[in-house]
């Protein structure tokens, strides 16, 4: 798609993401087939940004930062699954909204093993909220305690 208001070739980011640094050569190819992509588009590639994160990891600095970058039109990526796991057209509709597009290459199911990865990166970050859970309600519980007996000391004083 060309930028039809100036006559220019689109400017587009790339996005490459993989679950762990085992597999870093992986990451690498996965931005090289999609520079090949954008160059065979006929887009003009604006920066590639390569990334090592779990897909449900929700604060990943480097997608942080490509999101808030203004200078691009399209986000490429390879599957949904590389930008995330969960909430892709709550992205989708946030760049429709701000003028951009989220292109997907290949719109296949992904790799297993990345699924049983990011399986157990939720079942931890879930067993981490449930335990910061109880001890918030053992703190608040300690806390209304404190405040019953500090009550009851100044009423007897």
């Amino acid at each position: 798609m060309e930028n039809i208001e100036k006559g220019l070739p689109d400017k587009v980011c790339i996005y490459a993401r993989v679950s762990s640094s085992e597999n870093k050569d992986n990451l690498d190819r996965q931005a090289q087939r999609l520079e090949e992509y954008a160059i065979a588009r006929g887009y003009q590639i604006h920066k590639v940004v390569k990334e090592i994160g779990s897909g449900v990891n929700d604060n990943r600095k480097q997608l942080n930062n490509l999101l808030i970058d203004k200078d691009y039109r399209i986000l490429i990526v390879e599957h949904k699954d590389r930008l995330t796991r969960f909430g892709f057209n709550y992205i989708n509709t946030w760049f429709e909204d701000v003028g951009k597009k989220v292109e997907v290459v290949n719109e296949s199911v992904n790799d297993k093993g990345d699924l049983m990865q990011d399986f157990i990166s939720i079942i931890t970050s879930f067993c981490a909220r449930i335990y910061g859970l109880r001890r918030s309600k053992r703190k608040t519980e300690k806390i209304i305690k404190e405040l019953k007996d500090d009550k009851e000391a100044q009423a007897s004083s």
